[in-house]
C-alpha cells in the first residue's frame, strides 16, 4: 500500500499541473499555470527551482536540453528555458478567444495529445481533444470539450483515458497506436465522493492513478475500472500526477491554491505544493516527442 504523502516543495502554486519526470535532468517538472512559472525538483539533493514563463504554460515536452515543446495558453511553441526564446509552431481555436490549452501528454510513440477548454463558460462544450505530432498542424481527435483532463495511455499505448471534468466521469477508447486514431469510446470510472477528475498518469501495472480536484485526493483504478487505492492530501484542490525518481517509483502530485479564500487557505497551508509519495509500484518512462519532426524554423 502507498506510504503518506510528504511535502517535497512549498511552492505555493496558484495552478500546479503538468507534471512529468526528466531522466535527463533527473528531476520532476511541471508549470504553475497561473502564476506563469515553470518548476523542477530534484530528488536526489531535494534541491527545487523556478523560471519565470512568459505566458500560461499548461503541459509540455522535453526536446532536449533547456528546450520544450510547450502548450501555452493560446497554442504550441518550442520554448527555451535558458534564453526564453520562443517559436510559435501552431496556433490552436484561435478563433474562439475564449478557450485555452490544458491537459496534454504524449503517447506511446511520442505524439503530444492534448486538449482545451473554455476559460468564460467552463459549461461551453466548445473545446477539443487534439494529436500534434510535428509538422503538420495539430488534428482533432475529440468535439464537443468542456475541460479536458485525465489524457493517459495504457503500457501497450492502446487505450487512451480523458475527462470531460464537469462530467465526472473517465472515458476509455481503443486507441490505434500507429494512425493515432480513437473509436470504442466507453465509460471507464464515474468518480464517486466529492471533486471532478482532473490530471492522471499511468503505472507499470496498467492501473490509472488520477488527481480529484476538490476532493484531496489520488484514485487508483484497476484497468476494468474498479477503485483500488486511495491516496488521501492535506489539500483540496489536486491537480495532477507522475511518476518518477530513479526507479519509477515515486508518485509525483501537484496541487493548486486557485479560488480558495482566506479561511480555505487557512485550514490548508500546504495548497500548491509539490508531494511525493511511495506508491509501491513502478511507473512507465515517457516516449519522447520526435523533436526532428518538428519544422525547421531556423
Amino acid at each position: 500500500m502507498p506510504s503518506r504523502p510528504e511535502v517535497v516543495v512549498e511552492a505555493g502554486n496558484e495552478l500546479g499541473e503538468g507534471v512529468i519526470w526528466s531522466p535527463a535532468h533527473e528531476e520532476a517538472q511541471w508549470t504553475d499555470i497561473l502564476g506563469r512559472r515553470f518548476w523542477a525538483y530534484s530528488p536526489s539533493d531535494g534541491v527545487s527551482r523556478s523560471v519565470a514563463l512568459p505566458d500560461r504554460m499548461t503541459c509540455f515536452a522535453p526536446l532536449g536540453g533547456t528546450r520544450l515543446l510547450a502548450s501555452f495558453a493560446g497554442g504550441l511553441e518550442i520554448f527555451d528555458l535558458q534564453s526564453g526564446a520562443r517559436r510559435p509552431i501552431a496556433a490552436v481555436e484561435a478563433d474562439l478567444p475564449s478557450t485555452r490549452l490544458n491537459d496534454g501528454k504524449l503517447d506511446r510513440q511520442g505524439r503530444l495529445v492534448f486538449g482545451t477548454m473554455d476559460e468564460d463558460q467552463p459549461a461551453r462544450p466548445i473545446g477539443q481533444v487534439y494529436s500534434y505530432e510535428g509538422g503538420a498542424a495539430p488534428r482533432p481527435l475529440i468535439p464537443g470539450v468542456r475541460i479536458a483532463n485525465s489524457i493517459a495511455f495504457s503500457p501497450d499505448g492502446r487505450r487512451m483515458y480523458f475527462t470531460d471534468t464537469p462530467t465526472k466521469i473517465i472515458r476509455a477508447y481503443d486507441y490505434d497506436l500507429a494512425a493515432g486514431e480513437l473509436s470504442g469510446e466507453r465509460t471507464f470510472a464515474a468518480l464517486e465522493g466529492p471533486g471532478a477528475p482532473d490530471g492522471s498518469t499511468v503505472d507499470s501495472d496498467g492501473c490509472l492513478w488520477n488527481a480529484a480536484f476538490g476532493g484531496g485526493r489520488v484514485v487508483r483504478y484497476t484497468p476494468d475500472g474498479r477503485v483500488d487505492r486511495v491516496v488521501q492530501l492535506p489539500c483540496s484542490r489536486v491537480t495532477c500526477c507522475a511518476f518518477g525518481g530513479a526507479g519509477l517509483d515515486l508518485l509525483f502530485i501537484t496541487t493548486a491554491r486557485t479560488g480558495l479564500d482566506t479561511a480555505a487557505l487557512a485550514r490548508e497551508p500546504l495548497a500548491g505544493a509539490l508531494f511525493a509519495v511511495d506508491a509501491g509500484v513502478r511507473g512507465l518512462a515517457d516516449t519522447p516527442f520526435p523533436a526532428a519532426r518538428l519544422p525547421v524554423l531556423d
